[in-house]
């Protein structure tokens, strides 16, 4: 078993669906994953967002993707700064987002096998 860190740094759905294509995929496999969206990736987990994205032409459902994530047991975060960068609240995102330091993040994946940056 491998951990499998992810960092998504903007909220186009060309950056949104590869760690969640990705992130499905390595928790299916027994991995344990966490993805972390920086402040430029932050207003896709924005409740509503993803329903806006889900229908692509020719790739999976986003929301089925987020779900599939997070109950094989992944983590997703969002970076505390984004909050007042992007003027959100808690409240706004989607069920399942942890606001985190970088420094949780950091300390999270220290032992990460694999990474990926979108």
């Amino acid at each position: 078993m491998a951990k499998v860190a992810m960092v998504c740094n903007s909220a186009e759905p060309g950056k949104i669906f590869p760690p969640f294509i990705l992130g499905s995929a390595a928790a299916a496999s027994g991995d344990e994953v966490v993805l972390f969206f920086t402040p430029g990736g932050s207003l896709a987990l924005v409740k509503g967002k993803m329903e806006e994205m889900r229908e692509a032409k020719g790739l999976p459902d986003l929301i089925e993707l987020y779900d599939g994530v997070r109950s094989l047991g992944g983590k997703i975060y969002l970076c505390e700064l984004a909050l007042e960068a992007k003027g959100l609240k808690e409240e706004d995102l989607r069920e399942g987002v942890e606001v985190v330091g970088a420094t949780t993040f950091m300390n999270e994946i220290k032992d990460a096998t694999i990474t990926f940056s979108f």
